[in-house]
């Protein structure tokens, strides 16, 4: 009668079998291959026994004649009463009960263990890149597939970003903002290797917003700029007006422009270049604008004075200072009468068109 010693090298009567990835430095790309790792054995000590091995589908070998059509099943002997039974390339089709069967002179002898495949966590699908406008619902997707199940993460890729943690393959974000653009990450993971990630990048859309605006002083004869700086997706294109007449790059005039900001610059101020000036900026989803003053650097004593201007000089010489045209506003006053400053500082709110 043969007696049958199962020996499991890496396997017991319940296998986890581990899937096991590797590089394929040969094929020039990232492609992975599974291997097997995991072999059963039967030990008969009967040389006229006769030993099969079976599954699910049926005979896989019966003696050391081979009944399955798969190339990745193969005998394995170490010796002349081993019988172990190799499969190379495990994928999850093969799991399931295996069976070594051994037909003695008076009953069948049986010994079964059980395979279970695991396998590495793989994003299969994930959304492509999106834009979207400001205030939109946004839906993005990410599946993957692995045994046991995987768990998703969706991660925002900011210094602050919040992790959503869970096994929903779908991220929803209602009434996006721009300080929601960036890049998601998606990882899948579960205990059997390292995760899997990849990630999306969100761009949100929204119309221009001033950042910066600031008038300035000049003096005639001198180069004097003033500049304007606008937050917007897509990019703003920038124009400069003076009253209701556009100002291009002409006559002394110069703009420049890149993405975010634009300057006006007047290469040899004049008493006419003094006054108001408006920056535009606008995109396909909104224009928005913003004025700019500029000014003399010596402002006018008396009801004509200028913007955010401040003067010091000699109570005589005050009537010389020629008025600029400006809009209303504050003109802090330092008076000196005989180059000795005088103990009051007025501070008056004046209107030039009044």
């Amino acid at each position: 009668m043969a007696i049958i010693h199962p020996v499991y090298n890496y396997c017991s009567s319940l296998v986890l079998l581990k899937a096991m990835w590797r590089m394929n430095a040969d094929a020039g790309m990232s492609k992975f291959l599974m291997l097997l790792f995991c072999s059963t054995r039967c030990v008969v000590e009967d040389k006229n026994s006769k030993v099969a091995w079976l599954n699910r589908s049926g005979i896989i070998f019966a003696g050391h004649d081979k009944w399955s059509l798969d190339p990745r099943v193969e005998l394995e002997k170490r010796h002349s009463l081993e019988y172990s039974l190799r499969i190379q390339k495990v994928d999850v089709y093969d799991e399931g009960s295996y069976t070594c069967s051994v037909q003695t002179q008076h009953e069948p002898k049986t010994s079964q263990v059980y395979l279970i495949v695991q396998v590495p966590p793989k994003i299969s699908n994930i959304s492509s890149d999106v834009t979207v406008n400001e205030g939109s619902n946004v839906t993005l997707v990410c599946m993957a597939n692995g045994r046991p199940e995987p768990v998703i993460t969706w991660r925002h890729l900011t210094p602050t970003g919040r992790e959503f943690e869970g096994e929903e393959e779908y991220l929803e974000i209602l009434g996006i903002t721009r300080e929601q653009s960036g890049k998601y990450e998606c990882k899948a993971a579960n205990e059997v290797s390292s995760a899997d990630v990849k990630q999306v990048k969100v761009t949100v859309n929204y119309p221009p917003t001033i950042t910066e605006s600031k008038s300035n002083e000049a003096t005639t004869g001198r180069k004097a700029s003033l500049k304007c700086e606008a937050s917007a997706v897509p990019a703003p294109d920038f124009e400069w007006y003076r009253d209701d007449t556009r100002i291009n790059s002409a006559n002394g005039l110069e703009i420049k422009s890149t993405e975010g900001q634009s300057s006006l610059t007047v290469t040899n101020v004049t008493e006419e270049h003094y006054g108001n000036y408006t920056c535009v900026a606008a995109n396909n989803l909104g224009v928005t604008n913003a004025s700019l003053v500029l000014f003399s650097k010596y402002a006018k004593v008396g009801p004509d004075s200028g913007e955010f201007s401040q003067v010091s000089a000699p109570v005589d010489s005050l009537k010389s200072i020629p008025l600029p045209h400006l809009q209303p506003y504050l003109l802090k006053v330092n008076i000196h009468k005989n180059k000795n400053p005088v103990t009051e500082t007025k501070t008056q709110d004046f209107n030039p068109y009044a």
